[in-house]
């Protein structure tokens, strides 16, 4: 593609901004590690809620949307639509106990909730797995989806494209600590959401298109676009749809849809001002992400689908790009082509605050894993704020530095990617049920990080060499969800639980609700153990809102769709379903119970 100086002059401009933004928080990010990580934990929910959406939206983002939907139609987004049901538990539910956790970071929580050796052994060994050897395989994968888009919008090689995003990325992210990325993030966004909207307009008005009526009339479209899949092709039914909504969004752990929150979303409720502002900061980002985004990506996707009709027309359109890297995810940035110039300028820029956003997040978030649940709990407990900012300023290049070697190799490592993808499937249910039954204990974690990570290995590397017939990847899951459940359910029950003075400790601070705790409870009263009145969780409250919102956001996506495709009867009926949904959460919001800081 061929950029004109006004493009160029965009991204110059979009760099230059993110990079001041790190320069002028600097001074107050290297005060203290809290301050690094956490932003001093009085951030308002407006600006961590962009931080999250901003986050997930990764480089590779719109490639993977355009995939799906060219191979398996609209409905195959539910893949990943149904882990609104995730995010809106954690909404609800768990927000407002991570935030009343006070710690600061998630694997904090292990020696919170859990005591002796195994609760430190999982603090550490979770903190090098997942903060520096999953962190740097997840950089180094959104990584490879900037060099494939430097190489196909810029024509920049691999090294060059690394150097250019990463350098910035880097400066930011160690010198301006949480802060830095959240205010940058907020920036990122914005540029973000007007170069897809914008571009969506002018792809959808392109003479090859002919409008919005004609590309979703056209016949390469038109049966494309359900909302479900087709319920008479079981195999498809079952793997797109019926595994995601009873299994998958319930089961695996995956970053920014941890079951119960975790990783990054967490670090975001842990920093904000108050509980309220945590639940926020998490509703904003589940609306946002489900509601907002998704369809300036599928009406591209359904577009390129009348321009690059098959995998060879790509090919012929870029005939310099390696065909080994040809695929339906690449159909995304082929249709950029078509932009005018300075649109194409700030698109490029928008995709370039995709990469930025995701990394500088991923940055931070494996730092403070580094820093303080590895360096200060295991190797230097007495280091002074100053030495922890310099170590997490340090790790953060040493991470970035990794992944991007990484990313030039990752092809020979799409295998063990997969794997570190699956390892966490039959875990989830353990993150949801450690906060509100006692009997969950280190043994039971440990066991299900143990058993998961077996079943990844045997079904990705052994079972097809034993001479078994190959298992579909959807049922491998299901597979793996239920060894790993059994597995871990049978160990809690035969282990000894965690001692009764971390239990009454970590119930008093967090205020679970009672259902899975009562049975101990009385023990622990009985004992002559305090158990301190306060704000419990109210479940049946809590369960409902989430009902409701899961109900309010799809019902506005698809009422969205409906528009789109020109049923506006449809259209009004879901819209007014989103309305009510809204309106009876409103009313529900008045039942929630907060605690305050003096609580």
């Amino acid at each position: 593609m061929i950029l004109e100086a006004i493009d160029w002059s965009v991204i110059i401009i979009f760099f230059v901004i993110s990079l001041v933004i790190g320069i002028v928080i600097a001074k107050r990010a290297g005060s203290s590690s809290s301050e690094f990580f956490l932003s001093g934990r009085n951030m308002p929910w407006w600006l961590l809620g962009v931080s999250m959406v901003a986050t997930t939206f990764s480089a590779d983002t719109p490639n993977l949307v355009t995939d799906i939907v060219r191979k398996n139609g609209v409905s195959g987004n539910w893949t990943w639509w149904v882990l609104l049901i995730t995010g809106m538990l954690t909404v609800f539910v768990y927000s407002k106990l991570w935030r009343r956790s006070k710690v600061m970071t998630d694997l904090e929580f292990y020696e919170l909730r859990y005591s002796g050796k195994p609760a430190a052994f999982l603090r550490g060994f979770r903190a090098l797995y997942l903060g520096v050897f999953f962190n740097i395989m997840i950089m180094a994968s959104v990584s490879l989806a900037a060099i494939k888009l430097g190489s196909m919008l810029l024509g920049l090689t691999p090294i060059e494209t690394l150097l250019i995003a990463s350098v910035v990325t880097v400066v930011y992210s160690s010198l301006g600590g949480l802060k830095g990325v959240l205010i940058t993030d907020f920036f990122q966004f914005f540029i973000a959401m007007v170069g897809s909207i914008w571009a969506t307009y002018e792809i959808v008005n392109l003479p090859e298109i002919g409008g919005l009526t004609n590309l979703i009339t056209h016949e390469a479209v038109s049966s494309k676009l359900d909302f479900l899949p087709d319920f008479s092709n079981t195999e498809t039914l079952m793997t797109i749809f019926i595994i995601p909504i009873l299994v998958q969004w319930w089961s695996v752990w995956y970053p920014g849809s941890e079951p119960g929150g975790g990783g990054y979303i967490a670090q975001r409720m842990l920093s904000a001002k108050d509980e309220k502002n945590a639940l926020l900061a998490t509703l904003f980002y589940n609306v946002a992400h489900y509601s907002l985004r998704p369809w300036p990506w599928i009406l591209i996707a359904l577009a390129s689908l009348i321009v690059f009709p098959d995998l060879e027309s790509i090919q012929r359109a870029f005939p310099n790009i390696d065909p080994s890297i040809i695929n339906d995810d690449l159909a995304y940035p082929a249709m950029l082509r078509y932009l005018p110039s300075g649109l194409l300028g700030i698109v490029i820029a928008s995709l370039i605050a995709a990469f930025m956003s995701t990394i500088s997040t991923h940055l931070n978030w494996g730092s403070s894993y580094v820093v303080n649940d590895f360096y200060k709990r295991f190797i230097k407990p007495e280091a002074s704020e100053k030495e922890l900012v310099n170590v997490a300023r340090l790790s953060t290049v040493i991470l970035m530095v990794f992944s991007a070697i990484l990313a030039l190799y990752l092809d020979s490592a799409i295998q063990a990617f997969r794997i570190l993808l699956s390892i966490g499937a039959g875990t989830g249910l353990i993150f949801i049920l450690r906060w509100f039954w006692w009997r969950i204990n280190a043994y039971t974690e440990i066991a299900g990080m143990v058993i998961s990570l077996i079943a990844a290995f045997y079904f990705e590397l052994i079972h097809h060499r034993l001479g078994f017939a190959p298992i579909d990847e959807s049922y491998r899951l299901v597979l793996s969800v239920g060894i790993t459940t059994v597995t871990w359910l049978v160990v809690t029950l035969v282990t000894r639980p965690t001692d009764s003075t971390t239990l009454v400790s970590f119930y008093n601070k967090i205020r679970p609700a009672q259902g899975g705790w009562k049975a101990f409870l009385d023990k622990a009263q009985s004992e002559g153990h305090e158990i301190k009145e306060g704000t419990e969780s109210k479940m049946t409250i809590e369960i409902y809102m989430m009902v409701m919102g899961c109900i309010t956001v799809f019902s506005t996506m698809f009422s969205t769709g409906y528009f789109l495709y020109g049923k506006t009867q449809m259209g009004f009926v879901l819209a007014s379903i989103a309305l009510s949904g809204g309106f009876l959460l409103s009313r529900g919001w008045k039942k929630m119970k907060f605690e305050t800081e003096n609580d």
